[in-house]
Parts: C-alpha cells; sequence; structure tokens
C-alpha cells in the first residue's frame, strides 16, 4: 500500500531523526551536566528555556525560527553573508529546527540521571586524583546510562512525530523535507486513507513500543521526565 514517495519519507524521517539525536547527545550532555551541577543563579532561566517546547505550540516555535533563518532573520543574513543561502526550507533548516524542538526530551532525562549520581561518586573519584573528564567518562556516563538511552530514544521518537515546526521551517519539498508527518497529511488532504492508515498505523506502533520499552526497562527515568 506504500509507494515510492512514502519510503522516500520514512527514509528522510530516519535520517533527519538520528542526524537530531547525535547531535542533541553531543550539545545536550555539556548542558544538562551545567543544569545538574551549577549553582548560578542563571539555571532557572536556562531551564524554563529548554523546557520551552514542551508548552509552547510547535507553529509558535516554527514561525520564530522561520524569521530567524528568512533572509532578513540573524541567522539568515550570516549564512547569506557566508555564500551559503538561507536555511528556511532545507534540510540543514530542518536539522535545527528539529534540535531546538526536541531539546527537552534530551536534556531532561540526562539532567534527572546526572542528579541522581550524588556527589559521593565524584568525591571517590577525585580521592583517586582522577581527573574531571577522566571521572565523567568512567563514573558519570556509565552511573548515567539510564539518562543516556532514555534521552537518546524519546529525542529520536519525538524528532520522528514532528509536525507543525516541520511544515514551517521545511515546507513539503518532496524528496528534501516531506517527511512521515508531512506525508501523512498529504495523504489526508488527497482523500487517500489507506496509505494514510499504513503511515500512521506505523507510526502508532513505533511509538507504542518505544514508550512501552522505556517503561519496562527504566521505569525511574520515565517517571523523572514527567517531574
Amino acid at each position: 500500500m506504500l509507494d515510492a514517495s512514502d519510503f522516500a519519507a520514512i527514509w528522510l524521517t530516519l535520517k533527519l531523526a538520528t542526524l537530531v539525536t547525535l547531535l542533541l547527545l553531543l550539545f545536550g550532555t555539556p548542558l544538562a551536566w551545567w543544569l545538574a551541577r551549577t549553582r548560578s543563579h542563571a539555571k532557572r532561566v536556562v531551564g524554563a528555556l529548554v523546557a520551552l517546547p514542551l508548552v509552547l505550540p510547535p507553529t509558535v516555535i516554527g514561525f520564530y525560527l522561520l524569521l530567524a533563518m528568512g533572509p532578513n532573520g540573524p541567522l539568515g543574513q550570516l549564512t547569506g553573508a557566508l555564500g551559503l543561502g538561507t536555511l528556511a526550507f532545507t534540510f540543514t533548516g530542518l536539522v535545527i529546527a528539529s534540535v531546538f524542538y526536541s531539546l527537552p526530551f534530551v536534556v531532561q532525562p540526562l539532567q534527572n540521571a546526572f542528579e541522581a549520581i550524588g556527589e559521593r561518586p565524584l568525591e571517590v573519584a577525585a580521592t583517586l586524583r582522577a581527573g574531571p573528564w577522566d571521572t565523567f567518562w568512567s563514573v558519570v556516563v556509565p552511573l548515567a546510562r539510564p539518562g543516556f538511552v532514555t534521552g537518546a530514544i524519546l529525542g529520536f521518537a519525538h524528532t520522528i512525530g514532528e509536525f507543525g515546526v516541520v511544515l514551517m521551517i521545511g515546507g513539503n519539498i518532496p524528496d528534501k523535507t516531506r517527511v512521515v508527518s508531512t506525508q501523512i497529511y498529504d495523504h489526508v488532504e488527497a482523500m487517500e486513507y489507506a496509505q494514510a492508515h499504513w503511515l500512521a498505523g506505523g507510526m502508532l506502533v513505533f511509538s507504542f513500543v518505544v514508550l512501552l520499552t522505556l517503561y519496562t526497562l527504566y521505569p525511574q527515568s520515565m517517571r523523572g521526565t514527567q517531574r
């Protein structure tokens, strides 16, 4: 029941979700570590900014990102000056927007995992003359593994399910920015309900399996993301 355009949308969605998840782990880990360890008054402000995608409508985030990436926006002017063109309605722009939109789904599980470690393991590592970098990779990362797994899976799954931000930033360009969520919308508009059922049903099953797996393997981590 799926045609070539459906498989192209599935492939682009998986590509987008994989790249966004890797970027979120790369940039979200130091941010989550800082939020878990800092005593700065800025922690509340930064934490609120990170959590904004949880409460803001996706179209609001997409709208302001579109303005920022457009030819008159700061990002658009920067990329234009560098000869890269604007980021709006490109796959690169879609990646950047998805990183912003899925940020709390990775940062918050990591922050909860880092905070749950406590001071004792770090103090023990310090008495053994382990440096900060060695302590982080040898002590913190293994102890925070459930947070890394939970954050990576939630970030991946959330990126796959995006619609509002994707439509605002990427549009609906075949083989470039058309992902599964917009493909389903196209099928519904064309009254092609059978193909919409296949794609929507696949996303439903995927989402349920992801959540069931996380609640089974890491119930404490999942409770922490709901605080």
